[in-house]
């Protein structure tokens, strides 16, 4: 047998920890965990903004790939307009014959098929359309006059419809269509309309997945397989949504949007590997009634009852993406500390346990200890930069709570108190002169505050409060531009609100509600990491100044840790993850690189 070095040209490395010299694949001994470990670059399906529609509308059908695909139909004024995608363009061609909103569709770019649906002059009807690529041709209506229904084919001459609502019903008819006629075949088990379904599927092996029942609650996740013959029910969707977008096949869809239970729109996306779904990163933007195109590879999202409707997006999968990777340890385990700075240029301060005043910095590799603070404490906030820092608030006294100290690179400083003493609050800002101090937990008597307090480097002045108070929130940006997000009141909280320098304004949730996470970036690109949940978490979320996606998870789960960086370069470091507090650093990088051990 050949050895590595005889295959790989190269012998196993024996190195202390993550061997920062690994190429993708090289496989290294770990000598401090006594493992073997080599490293890849971390990918992901994500959605990337495209070009927009002409006509923006909503509840229209789509077929074809991403890179050629169909939009036709929709909402009002243009029942039938129709429109080719490149891959990159949306251009306008022969529009339908009767235009329809809340139509079917499938089929490709040259030969489709659109059928059912509504409009203000025929209302709820049956009327089908084939297109060669150039025209739409009238051609046998289906059986049952029907709106709200979903389809799967491959082709204009070989299509299934299901489901739907007409004369007052919500629907389970299944009908087949053979290029000529429609024929009625056997039933789905479950009643729906709005539901997806493979619009690039076959009239003989198709899926149905979500829709509403009729029922109370109506919105439902049961998945359907049909296998030419008869529906089967299988695995769920993980979120219980209706009038939800959809691409792909029997054994390989995604689905897109939608409203859940309860009416509200969601961005939510999951991928269909032919026996169950998993979540896969979110739209961009929330949408419902959107049309969609491609595979669980390479969808395509276009229109919907979203901002803009006229709004594209693609999503692909194998797309480098960020990971969390190793970093030096700090010298002092701890949790509920101050920090500032960038990843590669990073503070953090004070502490539990004691409560500390230790200070350390960190230049990308270690961590050094300096000067500490003038009042040991914990539960405090930070802001600024590794030789420019604010540290303020704080615990175990109410008169901790107030105190502020300015770092100049070398020593702390005491300087004006806060106007409202407090721990567990959040802060951002670019430097120890231009500070934001939000939320928290004052005393007595012990309450969440939304107080908000700007610092102009000699004093605090009190602004207006947040719209939701709250403690243990995360943050990231600047005095004049801000994000908090999640918290704690009484329980975890998933709230977003963005400061503009004036007022706190909210904006859309968190994914997962948490509270003593961490945060890094800008108000318009920020990262969310780590937290409470019930169980410490490494959730990370991504922030793209409209919409958290969600990212890789942190390689430790914890909370009350320190966080500093970009949203492209974070760090994260100490914590705690019981039994005991952390030292452990991680860094944030895209695209990043994971790390993987081999096991027998």
């Amino acid at each position: 047998m050949a050895t590595y070095k005889e295959v790989n040209g190269t012998a196993v490395q024996n190195y202390a920890g993550t061997y920062p010299g690994a190429v993708e694949g090289e496989l290294w001994y770990n000598s401090t965990a006594t493992t073997f470990q080599f490293q890849y670059g971390a990918t992901a399906g994500v959605w990337a903004t495209g070009n927009n529609l002409n006509n923006g509308r909503k509840d229209l059908a789509g077929a074809g790939t991403q890179t050629a695909a169909l939009a036709f139909g929709g909402s009002a004024p243009s029942y039938g307009f129709t429109e080719k995608y490149n891959g990159t363009n949306w251009t306008a061609v022969n529009p339908m014959n009767t235009g329809n909103e809340d139509l079917a569709g499938c089929g490709t770019q040259t030969a489709a098929l659109g059928f059912g649906g509504t409009n203000p002059g025929d209302g709820d009807n049956a009327k089908t359309e084939s297109y060669n690529g150039t025209n739409w041709t009238a051609v046998n209506t289906l059986n049952t006059v029907r709106r709200s229904m979903a389809g799967s084919g491959s082709n204009n001459t070989a299509a299934l419809g299901f489901g739907g609502y007409g004369s007052g019903a919500v629907k389970n008819l299944t009908e087949k269509w053979n290029g000529t006629n429609w024929t009625e075949v056997n039933n789905l088990n479950t009643a729906r309309r709005s539901s997806g379904g493979s619009t690039g599927g076959t009239d003989t092996a198709a899926l149905a997945f979500g829709g509403d029942n009729g029922g109370d609650p109506g919105t439902t996740a049961v998945t359907e397989l049909w296998n030419g013959t008869n529906w089967t029910e299988v695995n769920n969707l993980n979120t219980v949504r209706s009038q939800l977008a959809a691409a792909g096949t029997q054994t390989a869809a995604l689905t897109f949007g939608g409203r859940v239970a309860g009416g509200a729109i969601t961005a939510a996306a999951e991928s269909w590997n032919g026996t169950s779904w998993t979540t896969v990163a979110s739209l961009n933007s929330i949408q419902t009634g959107a049309g969609g195109a491609g595979s669980n590879t390479a969808g395509l999202s276009f229109g919907g009852d979203s901002s803009p409707p006229s709004g594209t997006e693609e999503f692909n999968t194998g797309v480098p993406v960020g990971a969390w990777s190793t970093g030096g340890d700090l010298n002092t385990a701890r949790t509920e500390l101050g920090a500032a700075g960038t990843q590669t240029a990073a503070l953090g301060f004070a502490g539990t346990p004691a409560p500390s005043g230790n200070t350390e910095t960190y230049n990308g590799l270690t961590w050094t200890e300096v000067n500490d603070v003038n009042t040991a404490r914990s539960n405090l906030a930070g802001a600024g930069t590794q030789t420019s820092a604010l540290g303020f608030g704080g615990d175990p006294t109410p008169s901790t709570g107030a105190k502020t100290e300015s770092w100049n690179g070398t020593n702390w400083t005491n300087v004006n108190d806060l106007n409202t003493a407090r721990q567990r609050l959040s802060g951002a800002g670019i430097s120890n002169t231009a500070a934001l101090a939000f939320g928290g937990k004052s005393a007595p008597p012990p309450t969440s505050t939304g107080v908000t307090e700007t610092w102009n480097g000699t004093n605090w002045t009190e602004v207006n409060d947040m719209n939701n108070a709250r403690k243990r929130s995360g943050s990231a940006g600047t005095n004049t531009a801000a994000l908090a997000f999640g918290g704690e009141e009484p329980d975890a909280k998933a709230f977003t609100e963005l400061w503009n320098g004036t007022n706190w304004t909210e904006v859309n949730n968190l994914n997962t509600a948490r509270y003593a996470l961490a945060g890094a970036g800008t108000s318009t690109a920020a990262l969310a990491f780590g937290g409470y949940v019930g169980t410490f978490t490494g959730l990370t979320e991504n922030w793209n100044g409209t919409n958290w996606s969600e990212q890789n998870d942190l390689n430790t789960a914890r909370g009350y840790m320190g966080g500093a960086g970009t949203n492209t370069a974070a760090l994260a470091f100490g914590g705690a993850a019981p039994p005991t507090g952390l030292t452990a650093t991680e860094e944030w990088s895209i695209p990043g690189t994971i790390t993987k051990t081999l096991t027998t």
